[in-house]
């Protein structure tokens, strides 16, 4: 698994690390809100632990954003014990909350309680103001009207979506999105992504050219 470890002190984020790699598990780090939020935009994590108190955008703030860009599980932690906190961690979907100090063995077997739980049906999102790309729904809706595409106009789009702001050569679009049906050719990425933009509207300019090279899906 993959965890990213959200705190402005550093040996907190020391201990975590140490017994999340004691666990198998892959670790980022970030030291407050802000770069929590771009991490989380650039990778797929398992699950966030996160501190309440932080400079730059604090952890409430922080997970509201989060949510609202990718469905991952988010454990809170707080030297904070007041019920107020609490709640509104719940009530921003927050699926643990951990008070300071704590046992960091309690926090890894919380960690693979709330995975584990939250592995069983992930329906995963990707939101850019009104366009919400569903990924397990299989559907690309604006305004909240569905828009239609062909199964492969949708995996273009996901995959792009999933490596955005990155630039992507015709090549790897093929290999990726076509797979076994490798034998397309350049065209094929052209035309699937002309019809991508005409579909997304206003949304087309996400979709940008790499000159001499590809596409890439601008955020």
């Amino acid at each position: 698994m993959k965890i990213l470890i959200v705190d402005d002190e550093v040996k907190i984020r020391e201990v975590v690390k140490e017994y999340s790699k004691a666990m198998g598990y892959e670790c980022d780090e970030a030291s407050n809100g802000k770069d929590a939020i771009e991490l989380v935009s650039k990778n797929n994590y398992d699950c966030v632990v996160m501190d309440i108190m932080m400079p730059e955008l604090d952890g409430f703030s922080a997970c509201k954003k989060i949510k609202a860009v990718r469905n991952v599980p988010v454990i809170m932690l707080s030297a904070r014990t007041e019920e107020d906190d609490k709640l509104l961690s719940f009530d921003l979907g927050v699926d643990d909350y951990v008070t300071k100090p704590f046992s960091p063995k309690e926090l890894m077997a919380r960690i693979k309680v709330v995975c584990e739980r939250n592995s069983v049906h992930t329906n995963e999102k990707y939101i850019f103001d009104t366009l919400i790309i569903d990924k397990d729904g299989r559907m690309v809706t604006i305004d909240g009207e569905k828009v239609m595409m062909t199964p492969k106009e949708l995996d273009l789009l996901i995959y792009m979506v999933e490596n955005k702001n990155i630039a992507l050569g015709r090549d790897k679009l093929l290999s990726a999105v076509w797979e076994a049906d490798y034998y397309e050719d350049d065209r094929t990425i052209d035309t699937h992504i002309k019809m991508l933009r005409k579909d997304l509207g206003r949304y087309a300019d996400h979709i940008v050219t790499v000159r001499g090279m590809g596409y890439k899906f601008e955020v």
